[in-house]
């Protein structure tokens, strides 16, 4: 048996590391893989270690993860004519790589442009007002429109985000100025309101004190008045009780007293049980009369 040289041992060792090599693929855990025959499409392969026929097989790996596409700032005209710079973000991500890979050519591009369009239609719906105050409005209805038209290229639109809205800058102008005309409107309000609190605060703050004297003068009428309903019942007591007592006696002596200072009573009868206790009084009441009439004759 003869021999093999030991150089096409070499040979055949380096063409087996070389075919090894060529049909041993690798799909990472982000991706799928496709795999063509003669360029036709065969299977579609998970992540993993893949083995395919080097020369006649093809493998095409396409990244699922979400991406991005920036659409670029463009003039859009609003509905009422104004001409605004809209600047958006698309958010997608690959649901089907066999549609993604066929159907389409370059789904970047295609995505972009639907994207330009799109916006423009939803945009020039709405008057500028609507636009700048209906952001996620907006945002819903062109991620409902490219998330249908996707649909055909096996791509999902997760999300799509207007970044900024620019509007001229004689609109921007005359916006400032509104928004500081009612900043100052709502300042002018909320000084009237603090006035007119103060107001309603001092006038309840007066009615209370109103109240307060009311009251107080409620209290001194109510003691001036159980003050003569004392004097009163002493008085009844005494009548039905047939003798006077003391303090009937003091308040007679005293009313009599104020009779006498004003020339309206001429004589003073003490009973006998209080003429030692109130002669005196008696006595000072008669001078202080005749001084009263020395005064009127003078």
């Amino acid at each position: 048996m003869a021999e093999i040289p030991a150089g096409l041992i070499f040979v055949l060792v380096i063409l087996a590391i070389v075919f090894i090599a060529s049909a041993a693929k690798i799909v990472k855990q982000n991706e799928k893989g496709l795999v063509e025959t003669l360029g036709k499409y065969t299977r579609t392969v998970d992540s993993g270690l893949t083995i395919i026929f080097p020369i006649i097989q093809h493998i095409r790996r396409v990244d699922l993860r979400e991406q991005v596409i920036d659409v670029p700032p463009q003039n859009v005209i609003t509905k009422d004519n104004v001409l605004v710079t809209v600047d958006a973000i698309i958010y997608f991500q690959i649901t089907d790589p066999f549609k993604v890979v066929y159907n389409i050519v370059n789904f970047a591009m295609a995505a972009l442009k639907l994207a330009q369009t799109n916006l423009r239609n939803v945009i020039g719906d709405l008057e500028l007002d609507q636009t700048l105050t209906s952001r996620e409005k907006i945002n819903l209805q062109l991620r409902e429109v490219l998330d249908e038209a996707t649909d055909n290229w096996g791509v999902k639109v997760t999300r799509v985000e207007i970044q900024k809205i620019d509007p001229p800058k004689d609109i921007t102008d005359a916006m400032s100025k509104q928004m500081k005309a009612e900043r100052e409107k709502r300042a002018v309000i909320l000084e009237s309101e603090g006035i007119r609190q103060s107001q309603i605060l001092q006038a309840e703050g007066q009615k209370q004190k109103q109240i307060l004297d009311a009251e107080g003068r409620a209290q001194a009428i109510k003691a001036v008045a159980d003050a003569e309903k004392y004097q009163i019942e002493i008085v009844f007591n005494a009548i039905h009780s047939g003798r006077p007592t003391n303090d009937l006696l003091a308040i007679k002596y005293l009313e009599t007293l104020g009779k006498i200072a004003d020339g309206k009573a001429t004589k003073i009868f003490l009973p006998l049980e209080t003429s030692n206790v109130l002669g005196s009084l008696g006595g000072i009441a008669e001078l202080f009369k005749e001084k009263q009439e020395d005064k009127k004759e003078g």
